[in-house]
């Protein structure tokens, strides 16, 4: 297709798609046959609307994490770091619930989240905001499985990889984050904190209430006053225009910032993911896709009204982009895209797999809540479907001084064929979901997977 056909094209599809859902300003680019392609629409804020481009700045959330990532390989390239080695050769002062766990677990598993440690710290927002700080507190983190032996996205394993980045420099993470990547592969609009963020324009974020009103979130993205220990795992802001460039570094040699060869290793597959629609496995950070026989790696972050979705085609130097604002649409506008943008310019077509009818017997066998330290999550079945709910827990929402997320509602998750645990959302903020209940080694459900994150079941419905 001619660039300027496709250009227009994808123009018309994201202001469709943006109506269609509600997103107040979105920004979307493509990289293919070496031309990258735009098209934004919307606005900046709804209270001082000024038109949303493709430098416009929105909160990265996780797909920081593959920033973090390659900045460690850049440290592992230099000889400095070890990804075998345990974590402790570079964090001494690293304590967990589990001694045995704490000196056990390597970089790698940190990376690949097979570390075994729950989602997240609760965080009170009060005392040590730093890295060093977290390390304190890292003892009150739940462990859900031996290191090495799963993989469960944790939140935490990669603010502690930061950690190594900070010990093994010598510079606070920001600082080392802008020397290792940022100012060598040319990313002048990928930032950290409120005071580089507010001299740029960004993307206000927007949460849609019960009543279907939109209102502004705060904090804006994972930024607080005076903290930083969720940056290694979550806190960059950036561009449309940076995220191709980063795209182009990662599709490269290393452009003398990191050999080809370590740059390469990170898509290569280190531990498989069970029906998950993140992916297939994991490399090291990146979420593995068989995209119909082509290889794509691909990472999404969200955030407090804010969502961030990047896909890489490495035998097709291609990529896209989509950032949002506003939750919680801003995810199935950001897979509609990517979507699109797979088959108008790969001739992909994704195959969505199709639920099995109702089982009373599975539904009830499977029904109760599952929790995260931060969340819970209820799958119910009212006789005639089963559905998932997942939100904050009460508790934490009453003791935060800050707006958080609204929760996901009830949505109707049916299981699929072949694997009876295995599942998909079919409706709501995360419809097209999927992930499977998990056993023990007698048959009862212990927990469910669900955005590659493992809750623990708590107790079965009543």
């Amino acid at each position: 297709m001619p660039q300027d056909k496709l250009q227009d094209e994808l123009s018309e599809y994201v202001a469709a798609q943006a109506a269609e859902f509600g997103v107040p300003g979105v920004s979307v680019g493509v990289l293919l046959d070496g031309q990258e392609i735009y098209a934004s629409h919307g606005v900046t804020s709804l209270a001082d609307p000024t038109p949303v481009d493709e430098k416009t700045l929105f909160p990265l959330a996780s797909v920081s994490k593959t920033f973090t990532a390659t900045a460690l390989m850049c440290l592992v390239a230099e000889g400095k770091v070890d990804l075998d080695a345990p974590v402790r050769r570079y964090v001494p002062e690293l304590k967990l619930a589990d001694e045995r766990a704490a000196a056990r677990i390597t970089v790698l598993n940190l990376l690949n989240h097979t570390a075994g440690l729950d989602w997240n710290l609760i965080d009170d927002g009060e005392g040590d905001r730093s890295l060093a700080g977290l390390m304190a507190e890292l003892p009150r983190l739940p462990l859900i499985a031996p290191p090495g032996t799963r993989a469960s996205y944790s939140q935490a394993g990669y603010n502690l990889a930061g950690r190594i980045v900070e010990n093994v420099t010598g510079l606070p993470f920001e600082q080392a984050m802008s020397a290792l990547l940022f100012e060598p592969v040319g990313l002048p609009d990928t930032v950290y904190g409120l005071a580089e963020v507010m001299v740029r324009k960004f993307a206000v974020g927007y949460n849609r209430g019960d009543d279907g009103e939109l209102r502004a979130a705060r904090p804006w993205g994972a930024f607080r006053e005076g903290g930083r220990r969720d940056n290694p795992g979550g806190g960059l802001a950036s561009t449309v225009s940076d995220l191709l460039r980063w795209a182009r570094f990662q599709l490269g040699d290393g452009e003398g910032v990191l050999p080809a060869t370590e740059l390469h290793r990170m898509r290569e597959q280190t531990v498989a993911l069970r029906a998950s629609t993140l992916g297939d496995g994991f490399g090291i950070c990146w979420f593995l896709h068989d995209l119909d026989g082509l290889h794509g790696i691909g990472h999404g972050g969200s955030g407090n009204g804010q969502f961030a979705e990047l896909l890489i085609v490495p035998e097709r130097d291609f990529a896209v982009v989509s950032l949002a604002n506003v939750g919680p649409d801003g995810y199935p506008f950001n897979q509609s895209v990517v979507r699109w943008a797979l088959e108008h310019c790969l001739g992909v077509v994704e195959k969505k797999p199709e639920p099995v009818p109702y089982d009373a017997a599975r539904a009830r066998q499977v029904a109760g809540r599952y929790e995260i330290d931060a969340m819970n999550l209820d799958v119910a079945t009212d006789g005639t479907r089963l559905t998932l709910a997942v939100g904050i827990k009460p508790e934490i929402r009453a003791a935060s001084t800050e707006q958080m997320p609204p929760d996901y509602p009830a949505a109707a998750i049916g299981f699929l064929p072949d694997d009876g645990d295995e599942y998909i959302v079919t409706e709501g903020g995360l419809e097209g979901q999927r992930g499977y209940f998990s056993r023990d080694a007698d048959g009862t459900i212990t927990g469910i997977d669900l955005a590659g994150r493992l809750f623990s079941r708590t107790s079965p419905a009543s």
